[in-house]
């Protein structure tokens, strides 16, 4: 028998059987095979199935958002507690600059949010790192809020407005990819003709700013915030890269 038919057979058997040692001839050595080959695969497969293949900070924001749009569900009062409430309304606390931009109660809302965060959350993580992406994404979040209470400030709301959604720090993420990686095409939904990310980042601005100007009845999107998102987010790239902290 030769060495290649050996280990053949070592290996064949070694999958249906977990417990049988082996003793490697001539060599003198004796091992747990099949033991050993079970926890390799075992260890490839926990390190590469889907959830383990999201970046860890872009995994955790993901689920931070299903577990209070799941809890926003089940009680309707805590959109009143974490929504973002325009200054002048009497509503507003502090700790609503990052609560809202967690808070979802529309299942369609909550997706599309949550898909554009893993689709560019992720590679701007390992491109950035942890901390850094951390950073910008929150930045970019409570920016966009500040925005939305500036605009209701200036528009004269007195009225109370809620804002939710992570909206304007997704927003932050598209003008991050857009800069970065200004010719990678993309592609959007019932449109089969590929986009190169910078001017999907320039048509995003400028739609948003359009229906923000406008201000069109029953248009209750916080346009203003999306802006917002991402004029703290090329505000902070300016100033990492003046600092040569990012390229």
């Amino acid at each position: 028998m030769t060495d290649y038919k050996f280990c053949a057979k070592v290996l064949i058997f070694s999958i249906f059987s977990r417990e049988t040692d082996f003793y490697l001839g001539k060599q003198g050595f004796s091992c747990t095979f099949a033991q050993k080959l079970n926890e390799i695969t075992m260890s490839y497969y926990r390190e590469n199935n889907f959830y383990n293949s999201i970046p860890a900070v872009t995994r955790n924001l993901l689920i931070i958002n299903l577990v209070i749009w799941f809890a926003c569900l089940l009680s309707q009062q805590l959109e009143f507690y974490f929504a973002l409430f325009n200054y002048d309304s009497g509503y507003f606390s502090a700790y609503q600059l990052i609560t809202y931009m967690f808070t979802h109660t529309r299942f369609e809302h909550l997706f599309f949010n949550m898909f554009a965060l893993f689709m560019f959350g992720g590679v701007l993580e390992n491109y950035w790192g942890q901390k850094r992406y951390l950073i910008y994404y929150m930045v970019t979040g409570i920016g966009a809020g500040l925005v939305q209470l500036l605009v209701c400030h200036l528009q004269g709301i007195v009225y109370p407005v809620p804002t939710i959604g992570a909206s304007g720090a997704v927003f932050g993420l598209l003008l991050a990819f857009g800069m970065l990686f200004p010719d990678t095409p993309l592609f959007l939904m019932f449109i089969p003709v590929p986009i190169k990310a910078k001017y999907m980042v320039i048509g995003y601005g400028l739609i948003e700013f359009f229906f923000g100007v406008a201000n069109r009845t029953g248009d209750n999107v916080a346009h203003f915030a999306h802006l917002g998102g991402m004029l703290f987010g090329i505000i902070l790239i300016l100033y990492w890269k003046k600092r040569r902290y990012i390229r």
